[in-house]
């Protein structure tokens, strides 16, 4: 699974694209921050097991700070966010909803998967897969699979991986789902993958290179 450092460093780079005249040391900070905060799941997992890639790691986190930003700022006669921050509040926060949805909730459910609508629905979706394009078969995708059957077509056991009762994710805080042996092996991976690898060091030397010439200037 993509690791921490590997969602922080895609952050920090969408945050350099999408802030704009507002970035700055504080603002990509928030961004990537607010990114990092995600994988804290994997803490409440171990003391509610199934919740790692579940209790952080679905839709609403996302959609619902989205619309109530969308009401303070659009419907409200006065905005608690532009009367406190400005018009650079609401472009952080915009920016730092993008990046927690981009580079962390579908960066995992298309590696592995997460739990996109716990608690109002337990399941984990894993939409792995690829897109591509064959001279055979056409264009074809595998992200989300179905199946037929008696009752019709379905996303397919493939896709759906299962529910907080039975998923563990395995991670160095919670290796396994249960108390784990005094000897196992506690991992805690940096970049597992070279693709990873070269996306995690150009996420950080883009940040790096913004704050450099910001700070020139």
């Amino acid at each position: 699974m993509p690791s921490t450092v590997v969602h922080v460093a895609l952050a920090g780079m969408m945050g350099t694209a999408l802030l704009g005249e507002e970035f700055d040391a504080k603002a990509v900070a928030v961004v990537m921050a607010a990114c990092a905060v995600v994988d804290l799941d994997t803490l409440v997992g171990i003391y509610v097991p199934g919740t790692h890639r579940a209790a952080f790691h679905n839709l609403w986190i996302v959609l619902v700070p989205a619309a109530l930003l969308w009401w303070d700022c659009r419907l409200r006669e006065a905005s608690v966010v532009l009367g406190r921050w400005g018009t650079r509040g609401r472009r952080i926060v915009w920016v730092t909803l993008a990046t927690l949805l981009f580079a962390h909730v579908l960066l995992d459910a298309f590696f592995n998967g997460v739990n996109l609508f716990w608690p109002l629905h337990d399941r984990f979706y894993d939409l792995s897969g690829e897109l591509l394009y064959s001279d055979q078969r056409g264009l074809v995708q595998t992200f989300v699979e179905f199946e037929s059957g008696a009752g019709g077509t379905a996303v397919s056991e493939s896709t759906v991986r299962g529910t907080t009762a039975d998923v563990h994710y395995s991670t160095g805080f919670d290796p396994t789902r249960d108390d784990p042996p005094e000897d196992v092996e506690r991992i805690f991976p940096i970049a597992n993958g070279g693709e990873r690898f070269v996306l995690t060091v150009a996420g950080f030397v883009t940040v790096l290179v913004r704050l450099f010439e910001e700070r020139r200037n």
